[in-house]
């Protein structure tokens, strides 16, 4: 049956009837700050206001290949970066790991604090965006987990935090970059990557991802996770995806780990 309502009058009802939702499950399931953990306050929508300033922010100078932080601002590559090529062609990270953000990190992997990820996503949007968009991506990819961890866990972290980066690079920039979710997949469960070290690591995803095939002119994509630490697992995602006939791959991360 065709609405009779007059479309404007729709428009505020649909609109009442969202923030209505949007307070009963506000209520219900309260949103807690991705730094301290504790119910946001009313007007501060994704984290408290003291907890913003203790975020350690990835500001310039950076590595040209991993976005780490460097030293010096003639410094164009990080130690790590100047003894190994990656598969990727670039990364950027939103924050530097330390024991705030290994914190957050935990909860939305161990706990479901996936709501965490909004302010994330939002954030990496806002303050890494306009390189987003310069790079011309057709896809936001994320890394996948194995199914039976995120049948375990309840969602696929990276996977919401692209979702969340995708509708966010929409409001902000008017750029469409839709998120892929099955183009890559993990066809190997491995071991935590946190518990090995570089040599492990990357033993350890040997053969762990595999790409199906790219219809059209895919060229290049955003490779979206939520921790870079050696750059293994962003290797080994690249790799794949470059077989499967992408050109250049940009990794993009909530934080990035200090070598």
């Amino acid at each position: 049956m065709r609405s009779i309502l007059n479309p404007e009058v729709g428009n505020h009802i649909a609109a009442a009837v969202r923030r209505a939702g949007g307070f009963l499950l506000e209520s219900l399931y309260p949103r807690r700050c991705p730094v301290c953990d504790e119910i946001v306050a009313p007007g501060e929508t994704l984290i408290c206001t003291g907890c913003l300033k203790q975020i350690s922010w990835v500001t310039g100078p950076a590595c040209k290949a991993c976005g780490r932080e460097v030293s010096q601002e003639r410094t164009e590559y990080c130690p790590d970066c100047m003894r190994r090529r990656h598969s990727f062609d670039r990364g950027m990270s939103l924050c530097n790991y330390n024991q705030i953000t290994s914190r957050s990190m935990a909860r939305i992997k161990y706990q479901g604090r996936r709501e965490y990820l909004d302010f994330y996503g939002t954030a990496i949007a806002e303050q890494l965006g306009k390189g987003l968009a310069a790079f011309g991506a057709e896809w936001l990819v994320p890394v996948p987990i194995h199914p039976a961890r995120e049948r375990t866990r309840g969602f696929n972290q990276a996977q919401v935090l692209a979702e969340r980066i995708s509708s966010e690079m929409e409001r902000l920039y008017k750029v469409k970059i839709p998120v892929e979710n099955d183009l890559l997949y993990r066809r190997k469960k491995t071991l935590p990557q946190k518990d090995l070290n570089p040599e492990a690591r990357l033993k350890n995803l040997e053969e762990a991802f595999e790409a199906g095939e790219i219809s059209g002119d895919i060229r290049r994509v955003i490779l979206v996770d939520d921790i870079y630490t050696t750059g293994s697992t962003a290797d080994a995602c690249a790799k794949v995806l470059k077989r499967a006939g992408v050109k250049e791959v940009l990794v993009v991360t909530i934080c990035i780990g200090n070598q």
